[in-house]
């Protein structure tokens, strides 16, 4: 099923000049970057994206973390999307993520994971238009 998520590159990534390639491998595996955009995001929206986190101790270097730089968020659509890009992306440790995945491959750190993926359907349409606003 042709699907749409959202994608965000965190600011190690940004920092790492990571972006080429990790776009590069999307649009190897055949997704369409339907939008993209650069931006820095506001406490606010640190809080509203990461709502089911708040209370939790790892909450506030968390969000120290991604408030730290730019973030790269972008639309990728394809077939199955969500799953896919979510395989892709590997497990949250990316010490623990398995090589071929771009936290296998390119993250440094478990807390500093380099990006972020829906994790289901129902969530990429709310993160789509918490970052995006009404995509047609």
């Amino acid at each position: 099923m042709l699907e749409r998520t959202l994608v965000f590159l965190k600011p190690d990534a940004v920092a790492r000049k990571l972006i080429g390639k990790v776009i590069a491998r999307f649009e190897d595996r055949g997704f369409d970057i339907l939008t993209l955009k650069m931006l820095r995001m506001t406490e606010k929206m640190v809080d509203i994206h990461y709502a089911e986190h708040l209370k939790k101790p790892f909450y506030p270097p968390l969000k120290k973390f991604i408030l730290s730089g730019p973030i790269v968020a972008m639309i990728i659509e394809g077939e199955d999307a969500v799953q896919v890009v979510r395989k892709m992306v590997g497990c949250t440790n990316g010490l623990e993520a398995e090589s071929g995945t771009l936290r296998g491959d390119f993250t440094l750190s478990n807390r500093v994971n380099l990006v972020h993926a829906s994790d289901s359907l129902e969530t990429a349409h709310r993160e789509i238009e918490h970052f995006f606003g009404q995509v047609s």
